[in-house]
């Protein structure tokens, strides 16, 4: 086995190995603890930072890909975000000059938020700058026989790209916030489709955009 020794010279020139002593192995030990003691909450706010930036970025992804889907089929796409199961999709309605959508869940599939990340925006009242009108995720979701299924949020683009309410009217104050409990990530939506990633504390509205 492989000791930590260190020499020392006696009045005669002798070399002699001593290990360290316990005082030694303390200091260390106390140097260590005080550095994993910095270290480790910082990284691990940096982690959850992590998340929910690469989760605002995958529901970015999605929004812009509905946009697309809505433009490229001549029909309406939606992003259906489950607040409750933190889980999101596209759905796309044929186009139909009446009554009501047919909603079917597109072949990209669903995807979830990471670990520790769910919707929501904590207690913050105040919208990034220049987006919505208040602060709020997008309205909740429409079935197929037009009633609002609880716990969920859609954004919704007609044939030119443009988010609009159920009502197919253009709206500039859709959006989806992630929380990992220490900050806030957000994607919103502009009245032209134009979409933006925001971030801020979880106690103060300080936001900053991606």
């Amino acid at each position: 086995m492989l000791k930590h020794m260190r020499k020392t010279t006696t009045d005669f020139g002798k070399s002699v190995d001593h290990g360290y002593s316990l005082v030694e192995l303390l200091v260390v030990l106390f140097i260590i603890i005080t550095f994993a003691a910095i270290a480790i909450p910082n990284l691990m706010t940096m982690v959850g930072n992590l998340k929910t930036r690469g989760d605002a970025r995958d529901l970015n992804g999605e929004i812009v890909l509905a946009k697309m889907r809505a433009a490229a089929d001549y029909s309406r796409a939606r992003v259906y975000a489950d607040l409750s199961t933190n889980a999101f999709r596209i759905e796309t309605c044929p186009y139909t000059p009446s009554g009501p959508c047919t909603w079917t869940p597109d072949q990209s599939g669903t995807q979830s938020l990471s670990n520790g990340v769910s919707f929501g925006y904590g207690s913050l009242t105040t919208p990034p700058f220049n987006t919505q009108a208040s602060l709020g995720q997008a309205p909740g979701c429409l079935d197929n026989s037009g009633s609002t299924v609880a716990n969920t949020a859609c954004i919704i683009f007609n044939s030119r790209g443009i988010p609009i309410t159920t009502g197919a009217v253009p709206t500039p104050n859709d959006a989806l916030y992630v929380t990992n409990g220490k900050s806030i990530t957000g994607v919103t939506i502009s009245v032209t489709g134009l979409t933006k990633i925001w971030r801020s504390d979880v106690s103060t509205a300080n936001w900053s955009q991606y």
